[in-house]
């Protein structure tokens, strides 16, 4: 092991200058990402506000995990670089900086830590030891339930055998998501009466009535079989769902919004999730159950629109995104019916919408959730859309040049609307990361918006939209030139 550590760490060291710790994969990505254990790989943009702050932060980190045993090789790929542009398309990166951890050259997971030197260290130094942590006595054992957390643990008596295999496997994988534990101890082994067994251990303040504290993987060795068996099991009934695990949790999902607290009130918070999980029992299998803390996803609170109070506020978001909420006051009574009524196809999603303008004879037009697909995706002519921030200073900085664009657009086939994207729920098929976002959509074709990348100057949208237009404009040939020689745009 000490040989490959050393192997590795020179490895490293030759790509870097004396001042230098961070390795630049733009050019040959795939060969040089392959060599490293452990690698977190910043995909960026030079222009980018972000990866520019966010730059002598992860140096500074790599030169302290460079030194860690193993190494941990901090890397970076530039995505408007020719060579890079294939690379971060191949990864999903849609903005800057993106970070990735990387195990021998493969995808192991969003970076989820802090974004300065600190942060970085102790997130990645979490990672770089053995993915599955050995148990070798009953104290140690004993220790690891004593932190009061959900663990997965393997009781192996011989330690090649196919489910160790399997297991180790899935530990390599899934570090990010779940803490693995793995003992060969016969003491334990005997003690607990488990052997060959993969086991989820459920922290015991999530002890409840309504199912086992411990839950036994009885599929084949296979470590596709166990990661489905951890996804089912790990997080039981209703699970408690933070802003670190959130992704775990599949879909449909319905969350209960109260004051979650398990350091300070796991009595009070019980209270609520008992509850939650009598409703739940008998769905077991078709919805999955959650609690979050009511302060820190307030965001999705608003997005549901709930109001505070201290009885738990009830939602259900489905996998295209829909989100259904319960009225009326929370009873276990009235949570059984809105499950029920999900299951069954009674409910009509929940939108969260500004009221439908009155006048809405603007030149540049006004979409809520509630107009949107009439005044859109209904509409018989082309559309350019605006999604905007009320706050947002590039937004304000356009507004005008929108409403010249749409008096030019006077008497053509084609609409200018803008919405307020942090008022009004978004269509599944509009990605809405920054402000302002805008999107073409043609007469004909209004299920495939285009993205619009072009300038933002008025000239600038004429030609794109003479160049685009499902009919040629009245005013503009195709190039974006008046018809008229004699008029000046």
């Amino acid at each position: 092991m000490k040989t490959k550590v050393l192997l590795l760490l020179l490895v490293a060291l030759v790509a870097y200058t004396e001042a230098e710790y961070v390795v630049d994969m733009t050019a040959a990505f795939e060969e040089n990402i392959r060599i490293h254990e452990i690698a977190l790989v910043k995909f960026y943009a030079p222009w980018c506000g972000h990866c520019k702050r966010l730059a002598p932060e992860f140096e500074e980190a790599a030169g302290t995990l460079i030194k860690h045993d193993p190494p941990v090789v901090l890397a970076d790929v530039d995505c408007t670089a020719d060579s890079g542009k294939g690379v971060c398309s191949k990864y999903g990166v849609t903005g800057y900086p993106t970070l990735k951890i990387f195990r021998h050259g493969e995808v192991s997971g969003e970076y989820g830590g802090a974004r300065d030197a600190d942060g970085i260290v102790q997130y990645m130094k979490t990672l770089a030891g053995p993915s599955s942590k050995e148990i070798k006595s009953k104290k140690d054992f004993e220790a690891v339930l004593a932190r009061d957390e959900s663990v997965v643990v393997g009781f192996f008596k011989e330690k090649d055998s196919a489910l160790h295999q399997a297991y180790q496997k899935v530990a390599d994988k899934e570090r990010e998501n779940y803490s693995f534990y793995h003992t060969h101890d016969a003491e334990v082994i005997e003690d607990k009466k488990f052997d060959d067994k993969v086991v989820v251990i459920r922290a015991k303040k999530y002890t409840n009535k309504f199912e086992d504290s411990e839950v036994v993987f009885d599929g084949a060795p296979d470590d596709d079989a166990i990661r489905a068996f951890l996804s089912k099991n790990f997080f039981g009934l209703v699970g408690h769902r933070t802003r670190d695990n959130q992704k775990l949790f599949d879909s449909p999902l319905l969350v209960a919004y109260y004051d979650v607290d398990y350091e300070k009130n796991p009595k009070g918070t019980n209270y609520w999730r008992n509850r939650i999980m009598k409703a739940l029992k008998k769905h077991a299998g078709k919805i999955v159950g959650a609690v979050s803390s009511r302060k820190r996803f307030a965001s999705e609170v608003d997005d549901f629109g709930f109001d505070s109070g201290d009885a738990p506020a009830i939602g259900i978001r489905d996998e295209k995104f829909n989100k259904y909420r319960m009225e009326g006051e929370f009873s276990i009574e009235n949570l059984e019916k809105f499950v029920k009524d999900y299951l069954d196809g009674k409910l009509l999603p929940h939108l969260k919408s500004e009221k439908v303008p009155e006048d809405n004879d603007g030149p540049v037009k006004v979409a809520v959730a509630r107009n949107f697909d009439d005044l859109v995706l209904g509409a018989d002519k082309d559309v350019l859309i605006e999604f905007y921030a009320p706050w947002c200073g590039h937004c304000k900085k356009l507004a005008p040049v929108l409403e010249e664009l749409g008096r030019e657009l006077e008497g053509e086939d084609v609409i200018v609307v803008k919405m307020d994207a942090t008022a009004n729920d978004t269509p599944q098929d509009f990605q809405v990361q920054g402000y302002p976002t805008l999107y073409w959509l043609p007469k004909n074709a209004k299920s495939s918006p285009a993205r619009y990348e072009g300038g933002r100057e008025l000239k600038d949208f004429v030609k794109y939209i003479a160049k685009h237009a499902t009919d040629e404009l009245k005013k503009y040939d195709r190039s974006g030139e008046k018809r008229d020689a004699k008029s000046e745009l």
